[in-house]
């Protein structure tokens, strides 16, 4: 299977540290926004262990700088 360049992001799945830096959000602000279904959802990497996919922090963060209009 081929990808085009243009087409094709690896998926990077960022731990909790990560994300907080790049979003530049506090840990309590960022369970806040997951319960209430504001943030992407987390992805289970093993029984102690999630992290989130890097495009779709990108994602998110791109829909917020949308939002200063």
């Amino acid at each position: 299977m081929s990808h085009s360049p243009k087409t094709y992001q690896p998926k990077v799945i960022l731990r909790l540290p990560k994300v907080l830096e790049k979003t530049g959000i506090s840990r309590a602000s960022l369970y806040v926004y997951l319960k209430d279904n504001r943030f992407p959802a987390a992805i289970k990497i093993s029984d102690r262990c999630v992290g989130w996919l890097e495009h779709e922090i990108d994602q998110w963060i791109e829909s917020r700088m949308a939002l200063r209009g």
